[in-house]
């Protein structure tokens, strides 16, 4: 049995490489039974050749932003290559995307007939954190914090996610009295739980990445926003505005900034009437 946890995934605090992938924002996404030329025409990638080792990764990704113009581009060079791991081969994709990694209905597909998808990635800068597991061409769970799971079974991984160090109590709430985690580590030792491949400095930095060309994203349709943020004393502002009502946000102001001007003329009633 894997008994891998946070602890064994303590070196990426230390490692030059995964600090600079956090910068950059990344994705590693791990996908079973499909080889890496499936896995990058999935992802509509242009083919890009080889390169060895993450250093080349990373020039490539870094000559293609040189080349971009347009600042909101959100294409990248991924690199994928195959690797061993529970119940057969697997294609690892690494890239250094912003955090972006595969859309959905990508992962959904290449995980349907019992295949199996684990990503978890880094946006860069203030870092957002997820995690995801597709089984069988569905989202089974994913999250930012351990305590806020959504997806198909959002509460199947927590016996693993406790195993591996996340502070969880055994329904999935946070606990308090759990000690500390870094829950990258363990986020890294929950995707090896899942795929049965270790992540170490050598597996990235030694392995050959058939490069692909990932297009810039269509711009998706927005149907709302929502705003959610707790303060350092516990207070929760929520609140959530439809596309609709944003829309019409403009005309309502004016209108509240500038209401009619009405005006009242009181006739003079002649003396004595108001005795009457």
């Amino acid at each position: 049995m894997n008994s891998v946890t946070a602890h064994d995934y303590a070196w990426i605090r230390t490692s030059p490489f995964f600090h600079h992938a956090r910068d950059m924002g990344y994705a590693l996404t791990l996908i079973r039974g499909r080889s890496p030329q499936e896995v990058l025409r999935a992802m509509r990638a242009e083919p890009r050749g080889a390169v060895e080792g993450t250093d080349g990764l990373v020039e490539v990704n870094d000559a293609h932003r040189d080349e971009v113009d347009d600042y909101s581009d959100d294409s990248y060079i991924a690199g994928a290559f195959s690797t061993p791991g529970e119940d057969g081969d697997w294609t690892l994709v690494l890239g250094f995307d912003g955090g972006l990694g595969l859309e959905d209905t990508c992962a959904e597909t290449l995980s349907q007939g019992g295949g199996r998808v684990v990503a978890h990635s880094t946006n860069g800068g203030k870092p957002i954190d997820l995690f995801h597991w597709f089984e069988d061409g569905a989202l089974r769970t994913t999250f930012e914090g351990a305590s806020a799971r959504y997806g198909n079974g959002p509460d199947e991984l927590v016996p693993l996610m406790r195993e591996v160090g996340f502070p969880l109590t055994p329904e999935g709430e946070h606990d308090e009295s759990a000690p500390d985690v870094d829950e990258k580590a363990a986020v890294l030792a929950l995707a090896e739980r899942l795929t049965g491949i270790r992540i170490t400095e050598s597996l990235l930095r030694d392995a050959t990445y058939e490069l692909g060309l990932v297009p810039d994203r269509p711009a998706e349709e927005w149907t709302g926003l929502v705003i959610d943020i707790t303060d350092a004393h516990g207070e929760r502002f929520y609140r959530e505005w439809r596309h609709e009502e944003i829309a019409t946000m403009p005309t309502r102001t004016l209108a509240e900034a500038n209401p009619p001007i009405v005006i009242t003329y009181d006739e003079p009633q002649p003396p004595g009437s108001a005795d009457r």
